[in-house]
């Protein structure tokens, strides 16, 4: 893939006309200082650094290096970055849409290049999990060799994405989302630079707010919705970007939602208490404003997870796998894509049939705890494995429960002090109307029939 002509002249283009590029392109760091966030990774003498030639450098540097890390935080622009640094050609591909013909034909190209005119080359590997075995087989024999610095970056956990060979041969770097102030200095400096908008608008303190709401910590979000709101204020002739201006171009309101003050509690409340009501158009409508106003998914699918558990229980006990199944996911996909799968949670969790009997049961047994309604376990119970415990009588008289038909040894578990205490008090809904029978019938067999004196607190 050696460089063309058109190539050579949309380059051009860009470097002598700058506003023909998106205002995203335009503000793509030049240098690793320039880059926002990751300055866990950017301290004098990191291998980023040396990469590019700071300290160490030559030799020195890693050949290959894994970037992992949730979408839209800076990968590219840091493979970019590094091209750009040591004056080296900038190849990129998408483990998407690429195959192994692909890598070859960069890999012959960057071999030509060193040796007819002494570029080295960067191939940038986006996706690089969406890549086989095979394929990421073909790799190994360019990273080893330097034909090329490979910069690959993923969205899931390299441990179980990446095979170990090219894993061995590389240098793992972890990036961390961007926070608001990131994305703050990074829109303040395209508002300011030459290479940007120049000062040509203001932007006010409220309408900062809600673009770094709707950018949900994506630069190239932030600066995409930046460059269309100011084109619509200058075309407007005004010289801020208002809430209004930006809100229109955007096609999105202002939530009047603040993630760290009251609204957060509150809509979050509102969201678990309307699936606690089995009322779904309310519980998507309280999704739907936390999503719109940049809540972190993380956040919202924990709440989903204690829901499943504290509200549904075993009257549903696909409920708790569903919710799990939608924070793993969320995990390894993020926004906007994650929107889908919280939708898709929200609801099943909403129509599911409702206890909170597990909630209520351990409640119960950690308030007879505090109490101090505990008492010594059972001698039987007691560990039998170790030397010595014979002659204390641990474990004498255990009945193996396997050993008895049925599966149920009729024997005491429970301490004397809380041998009456029924915990656990399923309801008839849904599927935890099978466990009701089957609890009653146990206790039976236990011989846990007389009355229970314990007191079962009540519910919010």
């Amino acid at each position: 893939m050696e460089p063309d002509l058109f190539t050579a002249a949309a380059e051009d283009r860009q470097e002598n006309d700058p506003s023909s590029s998106p205002l995203a392109v335009r503000m793509r760091p030049r240098t690793l200082d320039e880059v926002v966030g990751q300055q866990h990774l950017l301290k004098q003498g990191s291998p980023l650094r040396r990469l590019v030639g700071e300290g160490n450098g030559g030799p020195a540097g890693p050949s290959s290096v894994l970037l992992w890390g949730p979408p839209g935080i800076g990968k590219t622009t840091l493979a970019y970055v590094v091209s750009k640094a040591t004056n080296k050609r900038f190849v990129e591909l998408s483990a998407i849409t690429a195959g192994v013909k692909e890598v070859r034909a960069v890999i012959e190209g960057a071999r030509r290049a060193t040796g007819g005119y002494g570029k080295e080359t960067v191939l940038f590997l986006d996706e690089i999990h969406r890549f086989s075995k095979a394929q990421q087989d073909s790799l190994l024999p360019a990273v080893e060799n330097r034909w090329v610095t490979l910069i690959a970056a993923t969205t899931e956990n390299p441990h179980f994405s990446i095979i170990s060979p090219l894993l061995s041969r590389s240098l793992l770097l972890t990036l961390e989302p961007l926070t608001d102030d990131d994305l703050r200095g990074l829109l303040a400096r395209a508002l300011a630079d030459e290479r940007g908008l120049g000062g040509a608008v203001a932007l006010p303190r409220e309408a900062e707010a809600h673009l770094l709401r709707i950018a949900g910590g994506d630069a190239r979000r932030a600066l995409t919705a930046l460059e269309a709101a100011a084109g619509a204020a200058l075309a407007k002739r005004e010289k801020e970007i208002t809430l209004q201006t930006l809100e229109e171009t955007v096609d999105r309101a202002a939530v009047r939602y603040d993630r760290d003050g009251d609204q957060h509690y509150d809509v979050a409340s509102a969201l678990i208490k309307s699936i606690r009501g089995s009322d779904v158009d309310a519980a998507l409508h309280y999704l739907a404003r936390m999503i719109e106003a940049g809540e972190d998914p993380r956040f919202i699918a924990r709440r989903l997870m204690i829901s499943a558990s504290e509200d549904i229980g075993l009257a549903d006990p696909t409920a708790l796998p569903i919710a799990v199944a939608a924070a793993q996911a969320v995990a390894m996909i993020g926004f906007p894509e994650a929107a889908l799968t919280l939708s898709h949670a929200t609801i099943a969790l909403a129509l599911a049939p409702k206890s909170n009997a597990a909630t209520l049961a351990i409640s119960a047994a950690r308030e007879d705890v505090r109490k101090g309604l505990a008492g010594p376990v059972p001698a039987h119970l007691r560990d039998g494995h170790y030397k010595g415990a014979a002659e204390l009588g641990h474990a004498r008289g255990y009945v193996y429960p396997h050993d008895v038909p049925g599966g149920i040894a009729t024997q005491q578990y429970a301490p004397d002090a809380v041998g009456d205490r029924r915990y656990y008090r399923p309801t008839r809904y849904g599927a935890e109307a099978r466990y009701a029978d089957v609890v009653e019938r146990v206790r039976e067999r236990l011989g846990r029939t007389g009355p229970d004196d314990g007191a079962t607190p009540s519910g919010d």
